[in-house]
């Protein structure tokens, strides 16, 4: 599920077309730039995690950017350079272009980042994945593949285990915003690694880029739920097809707002055989926001009658958007509580901002376009239960006992209840494992980029024992 704060801390960025330089001075300063960095930008509301990921081609520098409390994924950048040992990388955006400068010392980057009205700094370190995750040649084959859904194509990748076959299969479907095949979020990469453990156990695999973004076709904000749905069937149809997948043990395994996906399609074909549900939402999307809010601002010191103020506020904008109405009648007052939060900080933290009329302006558009969205309105109102209930095939639901997006005390409760004529479902909380099931202290997005990027134990397991349990060999 994706981090939307109505008050949001940072600015919303785009995906530009993609645009390369050439890095005439690849090892000045410290050593090559190439690899995964993760690390953060400080704002006026404090600090917003990122991850850059630069790759040379030929001596081409090029480099990717994700945001994941902004659910910006796989974001190309543009005059991307390391020239005795300054690194320079910048995205355009419908709010001014981006731009970081910095130094490359040993394992870190740090400089200037300025974005319109706002200079501050950043500092990144090396986030490369784990070595045995990258291990070459791995012990399975691996295919491209694509399909289609409609007018949209989408491109990905199947595993198939060694050995003779027919497999049981599944096809991973990310959460939300635009991700991709290996659901990278603040350098983690979640889908390869649960790929990779899975196909090593027997299962093959089809992970697969959301619309817009790699290999496939189509827009992430103007789609939704449902539409995923049919996306992620017609990847089972393109998996059920290979001569090495059995097609009488397929199923999902949904994370997030993708494992909403994973029980609207099973309720729409019986060609789905079972799904696996990871930190999915039950609830509509209002309700997952107000309590999903509420526990990011309390685990970050905000205090309480700020939190119930902007519960209040969600509350009249999503009623007003429920309606079918704009939010233009809520620009002024969604400027005013902007601006009060600006002005509630500390002289260093409002330092960056050199024009804040602009900067509110700014944050106010960005925040009515994503809520106008057809992906947004959609997100809302859809309440999952109604594809839970109509789930008939085993279900394995894992939740994260320190997830704030998706609260399990919240969570849980519906789930059980949507399922409750399912004769086979099984239901864990793993104690310590945040949104993305990691190992975490708080459980806050704000970690996401500072855990080790592994799963927290017996998360991986759980999914294969219960998988090989009622469809191995």
């Amino acid at each position: 599920m994706a981090l939307r704060m109505l008050i949001a801390a940072g600015c919303v960025l785009s995906s530009p077309a993609l645009a390369q330089e050439t890095d005439p001075d690849p090892d000045a300063g410290g050593g090559g730039v190439e690899g995964r960095w993760a690390g953060s930008v400080v704002l006026p509301t404090g600090e917003l995690p990122f991850a850059v990921t630069f790759e040379r081609d030929d001596g081409v520098l090029s480099a990717t950017m994700d945001i994941p409390a902004q659910s910006a994924l796989g974001l190309p950048l543009t005059a991307v350079s390391h020239v005795a040992g300054r690194v320079h990388f910048e995205l355009d955006a419908p709010v001014g272009i981006a731009v970081w400068d910095g130094a490359l010392s040993g394992d870190t980057i740090e400089g200037e980042f300025t974005q319109g009205v706002v200079t501050s700094a950043f500092s990144v370190s090396r986030a490369d994945l784990p070595e045995a995750e990258a291990e070459e040649p791995a012990p399975y084959r691996a295919e491209e593949v694509s399909f289609e859904n409609g007018d949209v194509h989408l491109a990905g990748t199947l595993t198939l285990p060694e050995g003779t076959g027919p497999f049981p299969g599944v096809v991973l479907i990310t959460g939300s915003g635009a991700q991709d095949r290996d659901e990278v979020v603040a350098g983690f990469a979640v889908f390869r690694l649960l790929s990779d453990h899975l196909t090593r156990q027997g299962v093959a695999v089809l992970r697969y880029d959301d619309r817009g973004v790699g290999g496939s076709t189509g827009n992430v904000s103007s789609s939704t739920t449902s539409d995923f749905a049919g996306d992620a069937l017609a990847g089972l149809a393109r998996l059920s097809e290979h001569p090495d997948v059995d097609p009488a043990r397929v199923g999902f395994v949904g994370h997030s707002e993708g494992a909403v996906v994973a029980s609207l399609a099973a309720s729409r074909s019986e060609a789905v055989r079972f799904a696996v549900l990871l930190a999915g939402s039950t609830l509509p999307g209002t309700e997952i926001l107000y309590a999903q809010s509420a526990a990011i601002q309390r685990v970050s010191g905000v205090p309480e009658d700020r939190i119930e103020w902007n519960t209040d506020f969600q509350r009249r904008l999503f009623a007003a958007l429920e309606a079918g109405e704009g939010l233009e009648a809520y620009r002024e007052e969604l400027g005013a509580a902007i601006r009060e939060g600006i002005e509630a900080l500390s002289e260093a933290q409002r330092a960056p901002i050199s024009d804040l009329d602009s900067y509110v302006e700014t944050q106010v558009a960005q925040q009515i376009d994503g809520l106008e969205s057809p992906w947004y309105r959609y997100f809302l109102t859809y309440d999952p239960a109604e594809g839970l209930r109509g789930t008939r095939v085993p279900v394995l639901a894992l939740f994260g006992g320190l997830d704030l997006q998706v609260v399990v005390d919240q969570n849980r409760g519906p789930l059980e209840e949507a399922l409750a004529g399912n004769q086979d479902v099984t239901v864990e909380v793993l104690p310590r494992a945040n949104h993305l099931f990691q190992a975490a202290t708080t459980g806050s997005p704000a970690e996401y980029a500072l855990l080790e990027k592994r799963f927290v134990d017996g998360f991986l397991a759980t999914i294969s024992d219960w998988i090989l349990a009622r469809f191995g060999s």
